[in-house]
């Protein structure tokens, strides 16, 4: 039983037993009731900041493990950024030096991701620095990534047309005959058979008897076709693209027509001595940009080092040209 409270009564003297009212009861219990909550409280606040709880620990485990795969994406990162400097370097000076073309400036390889702030809605966490560093090197390495791919297209691009290129460039000699007897009269000054005067020479002359074949030294569109009793007398001219021409005069036939798409090798005509010519032969020019040049510098594929020194020999001491 609890125990009664009592208060003295100085009229009777006499100690009375208090009664307390329905009131007085409630609001003793309400006082108890809300004690034992500020009580409760602080023991929570308490616990609350020198103990974690269960789901904490397990969301601090999770932070825990992602700040360890953040770090682990940061090194993956800067293993590719390594192999993506290697990339670079390799297309700079390699494969665009090859192409002979302009290595990639660094200010467009390293330029950043334009426009807004585009980072602001990771902004305002605890661990808001790591996520926006993690974003922005992304971000960097897929900007570095975008430019190499380009470059790679482009050199794609370059590889065709120097493939084209050097099918297209006039590579072989224009007859049969790699014994080289057939070289009469080479590039330059030489005396000229009818006017018996010294006079630049634009092509080089190969003596074959009429008919013989005459093959086209590059890939390329015939041009021209020209039937002339003067001159040139009867001769091709063949387009091989990259400003580079070919010419085959003083042909006896043809066996092309203009616009026709030729390959090297192809035979284009017949050798004969039509216009101004003293004789059966070929005169073979090659034009780059409009301008003559020595076709001796263009028969890398068909003749090795010795045989090109000993056409260039020849060549040169021929003092006649038979045109």
């Amino acid at each position: 039983m609890p125990n009664s409270r009592y208060r003295f009564n100085p009229e009777s003297l006499s100690f009375d037993k208090i009664r307390l009212g329905f009131r007085a009861v409630l609001l003793r219990a309400l006082a108890y009731f809300v004690g034992s909550l500020l009580i409760a409280f602080f023991y929570y606040l308490i616990f609350a900041i020198f103990f974690d709880s269960p789901k904490e620990k397990a969301l601090l485990r999770e932070i825990d493990q992602l700040t360890l795969q953040y770090d682990l994406i940061h090194r993956e990162m800067d293993n590719l950024d390594k192999v993506i400097g290697q990339l670079q370097q390799t297309d700079d000076n390699l494969y665009r030096t090859i192409f002979e073309a302009e290595p990639i400036s660094e200010t467009q390889r390293e330029s950043g991701v334009g426009g807004i702030n585009r980072y602001q809605e990771l902004e305002g966490y605890n661990n808001s620095s790591i996520v926006i560093e993690t974003a922005k090197r992304l971000d960097q390495l897929k900007k570095k990534i975008y430019v190499q791919s380009k470059s790679f297209d482009d050199l794609i691009v370059m590889a065709k047309q120097k493939e084209e290129m050097l099918a297209s460039i006039p590579a072989i000699i224009p007859i049969s005959g790699k014994d080289l007897t057939r070289v009469a009269s080479g590039y330059g000054l030489r005396i000229h058979p009818y006017y018996k005067i010294v006079k630049f020479h634009a092509g080089m002359d190969f003596t074959a008897p009429s008919g013989t074949d005459v093959y086209v030294t590059g890939n390329g569109v015939v041009e021209q076709v020209m039937s002339s009793k003067r001159g040139l007398g009867n001769h091709i001219i063949i387009n091989h693209g990259f400003g580079i021409t070919s010419i085959y005069a003083h042909l006896d036939r043809f066996n092309v027509r203009v616009g026709q798409k030729v390959q090297r090798g192809d035979v284009i005509g017949f050798v004969g001595s039509t216009g101004m010519s003293v004789a059966p032969h070929l005169h073979y020019e090659i034009k780059v940009n409009g301008v003559n040049v020595d076709p001796v510098n263009y028969y890398f594929n068909d003749l090795s080092a010795e045989e090109y020194d000993r056409m260039i020999e020849i060549a040169s001491k021929t003092g006649q040209s038979f045109d």
